[in-house]
């Protein structure tokens, strides 16, 4: 009888423990993050905000500290320093951090801070650190040194009839056209650029004329950049022309200054009779050519000639590339120094074009039959720069 009351002790026991056993719930944490901003740098200083949000509400508040950080944009010179401590009330869900983004106009390669989440309390960080991106390759102005060669104003026994000196806040429409698109087929030479109107491709800052090259996606094409003419509005036959510059550098990159026969809407090319100023294959940069087409009596005919920089190259500084065109005869210059010189009597029988009006073509090409296609080691963006464009008579 003692055993079997035992066996009932036990077995009551067991089943209280089975019917009083407390469950503990588990209470799980919203998770906090912090959003990605991008914006465009504007003249004047504006202010942004980052986003914090919890992925669900909770009965209690959630605090935390935020802190900014330098990366490539600087304290108070691009951004103002900002920390503190914000709370998200019980049943809400997010809040946002102002801060104040410098005004500027300088292009440059577009610059990051970010924004640390610290010391949360009822959250889990889920993003605590976020990055701003600010956009300065767009600006408005580009700082060069204007150190390398330049030519004077005034020639003896001739008259200065025009000059773009490039010295006014736009580009004087009354002078230049800008021609957009990729051409037919590529302009001819199966060029991979698209050419634009819009200031990011063509500018002017501090006295200089800047075409821009950039990869970037435009209109199935995946470069930008610039050319512009001065046809029907700037035309000229005979005289010296100077031309200041600056050039850019690249496996791909192809800029040219250079002229065209204004009668080629009837004529076509190369019967209009084409004179290339100057035009350089960025993976050769420290040559520069100057170069005639015309229509032999076979096709199309190309003469010219060639000038390498004994030392560095012509993204180093400014240079001034001229010529010296006269009725049958030709020169092209560096520095003032010749290095080609063609004349009506080397064409022979060919028809001889370059008697005639001609106007102007400033144009910075990516790739193409001569330059090739650029690759890894191209940077981007590429710039041609000009200083002043002078017609002497």
């Amino acid at each position: 009888m003692f055993f079997v009351l035992t066996i009932g002790i036990l077995g009551l026991n067991i089943s209280c423990s089975d019917t009083t056993e407390d469950v503990i719930p588990i209470i799980v944490l919203p998770q906090l993050s912090v959003n990605d901003v991008t914006t465009e740098q504007s003249k004047n200083q504006e202010s942004i905000r980052f986003y914090v949000a919890l992925d669900k509400t909770t009965s209690s508040n959630v605090s935390f500290d935020y802190k900014l950080v330098e990366g490539t944009a600087k304290f108070n010179t691009d951004f103002i320093e900002n920390e503190g401590s914000l709370m998200i009330p019980a049943n809400q869900t997010s809040t946002s951090i102002e801060v104040f983004i410098k005004g500027g106009e300088l292009r440059q390669p577009n610059i990051e801070f970010t924004i640390q989440i610290l010391n949360a309390k009822g959250c889990v960080l889920k993003k605590p650190t976020a990055t701003c991106t600010i956009i300065t390759e767009n600006g408005s102005r580009f700082l060069t040194a204007q150190n390398g060669y330049s030519t004077p104003t005034s020639y003896s026994g001739k008259t200065l009839v025009w000059m773009e000196e490039f010295d006014v806040p736009n580009l004087n429409l009354s002078h230049w056209n800008q021609e957009i698109g990729n051409g037919s087929g590529g302009w001819g030479n199966n060029e991979l650029q698209y050419y634009t109107n819009n200031k990011k491709n063509t500018f002017i800052s501090d006295g200089n004329l800047i075409i821009e090259a950039r990869k970037d996606a435009i209109d199935g094409f995946n470069y930008s950049s610039g050319r512009m003419t001065t046809k029907s509005k700037k035309e000229f036959t005979f005289g010296r022309i100077d031309i200041r510059a600056k050039l850019p550098k690249g496996k791909g990159i192809w800029p040219a200054l250079w002229m065209l026969g204004a009668n080629i809407n009837s004529a076509g090319w190369p019967s209009c009779g084409e004179i290339d100023i100057m035009e350089l294959i960025g993976s050769e940069p420290n040559k520069v050519h100057g170069t005639l087409h015309w229509r032999g009596i076979n096709g199309h005919l190309f003469k010219g000639g060639s000038s390498t920089l004994p030392i560095g190259d012509f993204s180093d500084e400014f240079h001034v590339f001229s010529l010296i065109w006269e009725k049958d005869k030709i020169q092209w210059l560096l520095d003032d120094k010749v290095f080609y010189t063609m004349q009506k009597s080397d064409f022979g029988t060919a028809n001889y074009p370059f008697n005639a009006p001609q106007f102007f073509i400033l144009n910075l090409a990516v790739g193409g039959n001569w330059p090739g296609q650029p690759d890894a080691s191209t940077i981007f963006p590429q710039r041609l720069i000009v200083d002043y464009i002078r017609v002497f008579q």
